[in-house]
């Protein structure tokens, strides 16, 4: 078997926790956005409506694949509940707005920043994950000081097509000019990340700690920090 030279990540699951709530995080800011902007709709209303939006354009691209941003589901949601078109510097306000109270549950795995640095000395890394806002990938990375250690950082909304699409795996190869049989991919999601990075050629190691996937017991990890001891022994 070729030496591993590329170690792939997923993010949101793998590298930091975060909440896929839409409504738990506590909204207000936003809600106040809405109302400056003349929205008739209470609160309640607001998350009910705004999840509904959302749900409608997961639902799509889960079939597709074909990625969406944040632009584009902010700027359906005001055009819903505001009684006129809103600009685009009210859909950049809500959607930073909004961003800034989800991402109040978005934190970095205890040693995961140590486990990219001493991983980044011996392979090169490459990020690949499913998001609807770069920016919030990227300045996670900054704030956790580890953009440096990977050699490219792909997302989804930038590649147009969400894992488990196998040209975004593919994308990342050719950006970080790795092959397939000397690459493995790390993450949280049996069908995005497990599933996805195999129909793309790679081995895929799944966090699984409750073993609620069938994967073979060697491509199972409980933590991202058993990554160091699988792939370096």
């Amino acid at each position: 078997m070729a030496a591993l030279t590329h170690v792939l990540f997923d993010f949101f699951g793998t590298l930091v926790t975060y909440s896929e709530s839409l409504v738990e995080q506590g909204y207000d800011g936003s809600y106040e956005v809405l109302a400056r902007a003349g929205a008739r709709v209470d609160y309640s209303g607001f998350l009910e409506r705004w999840s509904d939006t959302f749900e409608e354009f997961e639902l799509r691209a889960q079939q597709s694949l074909d990625e969406y941003s944040m632009d584009e589901v902010c700027a359906e949601f005001l055009r819903r509940v505001l009684p006129q078109p809103a600009n685009g510097e009210l859909v950049d306000r809500f959607r930073d707005t909004f961003l800034l109270e989800w991402n109040k549950g978005v934190e970095p795995i205890p040693g995961v920043t140590s486990l990219i640095a001493d991983l980044s000395r011996r392979f090169k890394l490459v990020l690949v994950t499913n998001t609807h806002h770069a920016g919030l990938v990227h300045d996670h990375l900054g704030a956790m000081d580890v953009g440096q250690y990977f050699a490219a950082v792909v997302t989804s909304v930038e590649h147009g097509k969400r894992k488990p699409s196998r040209s975004i795996f593919e994308s990342a190869l050719a950006q970080s000019e790795g092959k397939r049989e000397t690459s493995v991919y790390i993450g949280d999601s049996y069908s995005a990340d497990y599933l996805g990075a195999i129909s793309a050629g790679l081995r895929g190691l799944l966090i699984d700690p409750e073993q609620r996937y069938d994967v073979p017991r060697t491509d199972r990890l409980a933590h991202v920090l058993e990554t160091r001891a699988l792939i370096t022994d």
